[in-house]
């Protein structure tokens, strides 16, 4: 093996060092918030608004993954990263000392704006930095950044706001936010900087706005149809897929909706991944607790197992030399099999223990196929539009993974009203995910059927 193959070797050892610091506190922040939430509402006197913090995340992401998108193609990877670690930082201040729920909404708003600048660069970074033979190594960090986060995230997050404030949540990154990007710094230094200019089309910020805020009336239209008003229920979920459709189209490569062959197809899958992933992941503690009496502890294992499976894939990936089409395909039949197998475990009879072993399958599947699509749209995306691929393939992911959830969230509401058992509501919901997966499965050798083109 090369001496310089891996992505800690020296040549890149600061700056996948920098990556990981950054990634690893974005994803501590999406983990913590959950945990800190009940609490900051309570002393904001702000229950009435608890949704807001999260819809504001989500709109202002989107919008930040769409503008990264186009400043990294014009400016490079420097100007976006700066910015997004700048608004992050901000974001965590105005939320950690906000005193009013409106505040505190601005500051979750910007930090979901810094993530997505920040997310698009670091791709950027992947792309400029490394060489072609250890982009998957690199993209291996990137994956792996977010384990330790699911794996301390809550408890830490919950210590600290239980016996601190929850307020320290939030302003304890800020410093370790600033150390990050100042370890990628030096490497900034050292892209080159694309000699292009042109108009920015404003109309996709607009766009992603409309995307986000239909997203936003999905998830409470569910929440209406099944609360109780099921007629303005249905009306704002109508409205919801129009406004995010129609946004959605401008923002993602032609064809991604029929994986067309080439960079369409990969954004597409990303979806499909994301999409059935974490749906079914959001109900798995809820069936061990609520159908086989697992305690809250032993119910939340699965995720840990499935964080550790998702660590494993992603170095598999990075270290075998297999075809990229090889690692995708395996990693949508582990999902498939992972979540197929937990339609019958819903059941009341069946045990509860196999959930363990299959949700460490799922993330072992999600391991190898996640940093896979980022290879392959850095593959396949000329230069001048890596930015713009980059930015799709993680609008994809945060829309589909948003929108699945939400339906997750309709089915768990629909049993909690009655309509169903929690069990069969759960059950077909895991099989509706498995299908995904086994699409995913079917054209996961769609991307390479393309050569590299420009969107």
């Amino acid at each position: 093996m090369r001496e310089s193959s891996g992505a800690f070797a020296r040549p890149w050892r600061i700056t996948s060092i920098g990556i990981a610091v950054a990634i690893s506190l974005f994803a501590f922040e999406a983990m913590a918030v959950a945990t800190a939430m009940p609490l900051a509402v309570r002393d904001l006197d702000g229950l009435a608004y608890y949704g807001w913090p999260f819809s504001a995340f989500l709109v202002t992401n989107v919008v930040g993954l769409v503008v990264a998108g186009q400043w990294g193609d014009r400016a490079g990877a420097r100007p976006p990263l700066l910015a997004g670690v700048a608004v992050f930082g901000a974001g965590l201040i105005a939320a950690g000392t906000a005193s009013s729920m409106w505040v505190f909404v601005v500051g979750r708003g910007l930090q979901g704006f810094g993530v997505g600048l920040a997310t698009v660069a670091v791709f950027l970074i992947v792309a400029t930095a490394y060489p072609d033979h250890v982009r998957p190594r690199a993209l291996a960090v990137i994956s792996a950044a977010y384990v330790l986060p699911a794996l301390v995230g809550p408890v830490v997050s919950g210590a600290v706001a239980a016996y601190v404030s929850w307020r320290w949540v939030f302003l304890a990154l800020v410093p370790m936010i600033a150390a990050g990007g100042l370890l990628l710094v030096p490497v900034l230094r050292k892209l080159p900087t694309p000699d292009r200019t042109g108009a920015w089309d404003h109309r996709r910020a607009v766009l992603a706005v409309a995307a986000g805020f239909g997203v936003v009336a999905l998830h409470y239209g569910g929440n209406w149809a099944v609360g109780g008003s099921p007629a303005a229920g249905a009306l704002l979920v109508a409205a919801g897929v129009v406004v995010m459709v129609l946004g959605l189209r401008g923002l993602l490569p032609a064809g991604t909706w029929r994986l067309r062959p080439g960079v369409p197809a990969v954004v597409g899958l990303r979806g499909l991944l994301a999409g059935a992933f974490y749906a079914v992941e959001s109900t798995v503690p809820l069936v061990l607790v609520t159908v086989h009496g697992y305690s809250a502890v032993a119910a939340g294992l699965p995720l840990l197992m499935g964080a550790l499976g998702w660590w494993a894939g992603a170095q598999l990936q990075g270290r075998l030399t297999s075809s990229r089409d090889v690692f995708l395909r395996w990693g949508f039949a582990s999902l498939a099999c992972c979540v197929a197998g937990l339609v019958p475990l819903c059941l009341p009879d069946a045990p509860g223990w196999p959930t363990y072993v299959l949700w460490a399958l799922g993330g072992l599947g999600m391991g190898l196929a996640v940093p896979t699509t980022g290879v392959l749209v850095l593959d396949l995306s000329p230069e001048p539009v890596r930015g713009a691929n980059s930015s799709s393939l993680q609008i994809s992911d945060v829309v589909a993974a948003a929108v699945c959830t939400s339906l997750a969230g309709v089915f768990v509401g629909a049993a909690e009203r009655g309509v169903v058992t929690l069990s069969v509501s759960v059950s077909v919901l895991c099989a509706g995910m498995a299908a995904l997966a086994v699409v995913g499965a079917l054209t996961a050798t769609k991307p390479r059927l393309a050569a590299p083109a420009l969107r």
